[in-house]
């Protein structure tokens, strides 16, 4: 966007949007008190029950568009620059970066995975948002933050003492959670293999900085020792 002077090409819609597009004014007014979502189920029922030679036509006139797309799309490309052409395809990574993150949440809220356990913070928050002084969420959101800096240890305790026990809850659904997957054949879920590779660098490191330690501790020991005598 802003790439570049000729507009680029919006994407066909599919079969099935199209004819939401056609039909949902005539459902709407047949069904005048249906919501939006119960209208959408209605169109989705219809379109299921639609017979295939008049999900053709939608077909078809997809098909027509996608070509017609295709055309435009090519010649929205040609007429960039280099410098134009890494940037779409630099927000073309980002936006299915994002559709792939959205995918994996929503896999996971089917597949229900616990609920990531809460902060000290976190909590406070919950607990005093609705009936805290602010004319916008994030004016609410500041002052909770200063009250809770301003807190004493004790104060927080009780906050905290929450925040342990959530964690504890967190990591016995998510052993559970975890066994299930490992039966369903879905290991890439499990965390502990991903902990394990992530805190391997990490102990390696601190095994070599104990060595060296050791070895400088005796180093000296041994200087010491040759200055005595």
């Amino acid at each position: 966007r802003g790439t570049s002077s000729y507009q680029r090409p919006k994407r066909p819609l599919t079969a099935y949007f199209r004819f939401v597009m056609d039909n949902r004014p005539a459902f709407k007014e047949k069904h005048p008190e249906a919501s939006n979502t119960e209208l959408i189920k209605k169109l989705a029922g219809a379109w299921k029950e639609l017979p295939a030679s008049q999900k053709q036509i939608y077909e078809d006139a997809k098909k027509t568009d996608w070509k017609r797309y295709g055309e435009q799309m090519a010649a929205y490309k040609a007429q960039l620059t280099p410098a134009q052409a890494a940037a779409l395809k630099e927000e073309r990574r980002k936006q299915l970066a994002r559709r792939r993150s959205i995918r994996a949440k929503r896999e996971l809220n089917l597949l229900g995975k616990p609920k990531r356990a809460r902060s000290g913070f976190n909590i406070f928050l919950s607990e005093n948002f609705q009936e805290t002084e602010g004319n916008t969420p994030v004016a609410k959101l500041k002052k909770l933050f200063d009250t809770w800096q301003k807190m004493s240890p004790s104060q927080k305790q009780p906050y905290l003492q929450l925040a342990q026990d959530d964690k504890v809850r967190y990591e016995n659904e998510m052993k559970s959670w975890e066994a299930k997957m490992i039966e369903l054949g879905r290991e890439d879920l499990v965390r502990s293999r991903k902990q394990r590779l992530k805190k391997k660098p990490a102990a390696t490191a601190a095994v070599k900085q104990t060595e060296t330690a050791k070895a400088s501790s005796g180093g000296k020991k041994a200087k010491l020792k040759k200055s005595e005598e």
